[in-house]
């Protein structure tokens, strides 16, 4: 704990970027280049995605730094950014049709098997997950690959508790059909 009258490092950290000073930033980002890659990478396949994504992030934290408060660790701030940044990605991607056909294709002919690879068994699990909703891509993604709480995870998204745990339940029934066509296809 931090000294009565003295402000938290990040708290310091945040007031120094706001001051003007670029140094301040660039270890803002130093602490949390990490963590931010590490969520980012869970929901895009592709690095130039992932770089741009993460840059986008850094920028939405720096045009918003004066509304951090400092009664949350800045830790769970930018990452509530990068979860709604990456939230807003699926959305546009999905309304591009993110996913070519030759991919459906493949994704369905070919499900996982038990001499998979790691590998394979996570790009199968990436193309099935590109199948989802955006919404049902990122409850999935946070509950069970970043094995966040329902209570995190609405931390993270803004939704209550409640809608967490429908959402995820609608997650996974939408994923177990995609898994389901799959099997289906390849042994028929």
């Amino acid at each position: 704990m931090s000294a009565p009258g003295e402000a938290p490092a990040a708290v310091r950290l945040v007031k120094n970027v706001l001051s003007g000073d670029d140094e301040a930033f660039a270890e803002l980002v130093r602490k949390h280049k990490g963590k931010v890659f590490g969520i980012v990478a869970k929901f895009v396949r592709n690095n130039a995605d992932l770089d741009d994504i993460c840059q986008e992030i850094f920028l939405k934290v720096y045009k918003n730094l004066k509304y951090f408060r400092g009664d949350a660790p800045l830790e769970h701030w930018v990452s509530k950014i990068a979860v709604n940044t990456c939230y807003d990605f699926l959305r546009k991607r999905r309304k591009m049709a993110e996913v070519p056909l030759e991919d459906v294709a493949f994704a369905l002919s070919n499900p996982p098997t038990e001499d998979m690879s790691g590998s394979d068994a996570w790009n199968f699990l990436q193309r099935a997950l590109s199948h989802l909703l955006p919404e049902e891509r990122m409850v999935i993604t946070l509950l069970n690959l970043e094995e966040k709480s329902v209570r995190e995870v609405s931390a993270l998204t803004g939704w209550s508790e409640a809608k967490v745990k429908v959402r995820a339940f609608r997650a996974r029934q939408a994923l177990k059909r995609i898994l389901d066509d799959s099997y289906g296809k390849r042994s028929t």
